[in-house]
């Protein structure tokens, strides 16, 4: 039975588009979905535009050279009613990953990395662009994982200077230009990038042969490690030892723990994190030919109706069913324990979404970020496990 008043918040969000003539893709429509999701694959996210929304994940659009950050719900006022909107100046950092990732270390996996490296705030007041190799080598939807998680360590926004797979990505999508017009965006979108002698405000420089797949073990993104890894030590670390210790104490977990192994109780694949079509390929890579493990709750939840269909298209689904999973509704779901999409207290999640704060998932909840692989890798298992283990090289 429907909430009334969720019923009537989406009742009064249609009423309002239709009174103001602004796009509304409701419930069941077939370009319904997460902002982040259906504004890219409709075309609608473009290199060179300013994108905002009232979600901080509006950073997930920099990934193709747009400038993309969330706002708040007066400035989105601001923004319906004037097209503008008024923001201090950020400083510039760059992140620059060379070399090639290895074998499991997915999208995912890098930027929990940086967020590990960079802490929670290292990038407050900052806008990022990620350069390197690395970056070039992604495809479009790792660089929107990226670019999504560049609020977790305090940026503004995350940007990617846009290319080939950038073109080839948006052309023929619905909502882009046509024709002549593609032609002339073209143009003016070939003129976005870093001239070679940029000054950026700080730059990092990071090694893809360092990366491993990650989980997180505490109570924040930053809070992340390789999963082959044990927990850090206290004083090791640098910052409040009395506030970590707390963070391990609602995890249930100590200082110098393996992660590999530790029993779990949910999976969620999905959110604007990790809810496209290339991770449920890669969560599939892992569970074909397996079962999910009895003890695990698995949610499996694309991030639109075009997912959906990509997924069903692909014969993913057979694989999803085969494997002991349902495949759910598009929504943001177990991202943030919406509806009755909640992990009960004390249960421990591996999640492919972006935060993992005291009760994100549900009062008393207990989450691991990490990639799609690291998730169906747990998911079949049981345990927190290395996907390398179950990847063929």
């Amino acid at each position: 039975m429907a909430d009334p008043l969720s019923a009537n918040q989406l009742d009064a969000l249609e009423n309002n588009a239709a009174k103001h003539g602004i796009s509304h893709w409701g419930l069941g429509d077939k370009n319904n979905g997460i902002v982040h999701v259906v504004g890219p694959e409709n075309g609608i996210t473009l290199p060179g535009a300013t994108i905002v929304c009232g979600d901080s994940h509006t950073s997930t659009h920099g990934a193709f050279g747009a400038i993309a950050f969330g706002i708040g719900t007066s400035e989105v006022e601001m923004v319906l009613s004037t097209q503008c909107i008024m923001q201090p100046k950020p400083l510039k950092m760059r992140i620059n990953v060379t070399g090639k990732l290895g074998l499991g270390v997915t999208s995912k996996d890098v930027a929990l990395y940086i967020i590990a490296k960079q802490t929670t705030s290292g990038a407050t007041g900052y806008f990022v662009e990620y350069a390197g190799e690395v970056f070039e080598d992604m495809s479009m939807e790792g660089r929107m994982t990226v670019c999504n998680l560049s609020i977790e360590m305090g940026a503004r926004g995350g940007m990617i200077a846009p290319d080939t797979k950038t073109y080839e990505y948006l052309k023929g999508r619905a909502q882009t230009p046509k024709g002549a017009d593609w032609d002339k965006a073209m143009k003016y979108w070939e003129t976005l990038y870093t001239e070679e002698d940029a000054v950026f405000d700080v730059e990092f420089n990071y090694d893809a042969a360092d990366i491993e797949p990650m989980i997180t073990y505490g109570t924040n993104p930053g809070m992340g490690m390789g999963v082959t890894k044990s927990i850090p030590v206290a004083e090791s670390l640098a910052g409040g030892v009395e506030t970590y210790r707390k963070s391990l104490g609602y995890m249930s977990f100590n200082e110098g723990d393996s992660m590999i192994g530790k029993e779990i109780d949910f999976v969620f694949l999905g959110s604007c994190t990790n809810g496209r079509i290339e991770d449920f390929r890669g969560f599939c890579s892992i569970v074909k030919g397996r079962q999910k493990a009895a003890n695990v709750t698995a949610w499996l939840v694309p991030g639109s109706h075009k997912v959906v269909d990509q997924i069903k298209a692909e014969g993913l689904d057979t694989v999803i069913t085969d494997a002991g999973f349902v495949l759910r509704e598009p929504g943001c779901s177990a991202c943030l324990a919406m509806n009755d999409d909640k992990v009960p207290s004390g249960k421990l999640s591996v999640s492919t979404s972006n935060r993992n704060f005291e009760g994100r998932q549900g009062p008393g909840s207990r989450t691991l970020l990490a990639s799609p692989l690291v998730a169906a890798a747990s998911a079949v298992e049981g345990v927190v496990t290395d996907p390398r283990t179950l990847l063929v090289g």
